[in-house]
């Protein structure tokens, strides 16, 4: 006796529409499966797209997919599952590779199962590979812009940020003084003793400057 094909039925509604009914996905989903005898299971998410944190019935469902659990993952539109191309090719990529198929009812050129969905596969992952080109020539681009603005690139440096600002006047006056050794003032300040050395060298070069004026 043949076993019957598990199926994951996901849909997955914005809170930012409150119209939306995620049993306006499912019904038609159930209907496609119960018309071909498969046995389903039912993962619901109430969230955007891209909010992956809180598309727990998605995580869910990947692991199930993982495991073997499901022989098909099927949705009723690309968009209830994937925020992007890139994230769709990543997704259907690791769902390959662990034998489970990809299916939208709305959308059966992409079904992973049949030829064409496969092709259909591989030109998404051409047109992944491009975005993902288009996208690193577009940093590298904001970099050089950047650049030649005279811009900082990158998070900046400890010495910048307001914490350190707030510490450094009472923790130099302490290592001055000689109440607190370099070792901790810069644990304290979350810097290298090197850095440290630099910073109490530079005072001390700008106090005698001005003590000379």
């Amino acid at each position: 006796m043949n076993r019957r094909i598990r199926v994951a039925l996901y849909a997955r509604v914005s809170t930012r529409d409150k119209d939306q009914d995620p049993e306006l996905q499912l019904d038609a989903l159930r209907a496609y499966v119960a018309a071909r005898g498969w046995e389903a299971v039912e993962y619901v998410d109430q969230t955007a797209a891209g909010d992956l944190a809180h598309r727990t019935a998605w995580a869910r469902l990947l692991a199930d997919a993982a495991q073997r659990k499901v022989d098909l993952v099927m949705v009723w539109k690309l968009d209830r599952a994937f925020r992007s191309t890139l994230h769709a090719l990543a997704t259907l990529q690791d769902l390959e590779h662990a034998g489970v198929g990809f299916s939208a009812l709305t959308q059966p050129e992409l079904d992973t199962t049949s030829a064409t969905g496969r092709l259909v596969f591989t030109i998404l992952a051409a047109v992944a590979e491009m975005e993902r080109e288009l996208i690193a020539d577009r940093v590298k681009e904001g970099m050089r812009h950047a650049a030649r603005q005279g811009k900082r690139i990158g998070r900046p440096p400890v010495t910048a940020r307001a914490a350190f600002t707030r510490r450094w006047p009472a923790v130099r006056a302490e290592v001055v003084a000689g109440r607190l050794s370099r070792r901790q003032a810069a644990r304290r300040l979350g810097i290298g003793t090197a850095t440290l050395a630099r910073l109490l060298a530079t005072d001390e070069g700008e106090g005698m400057a001005h003590g000379q004026d």
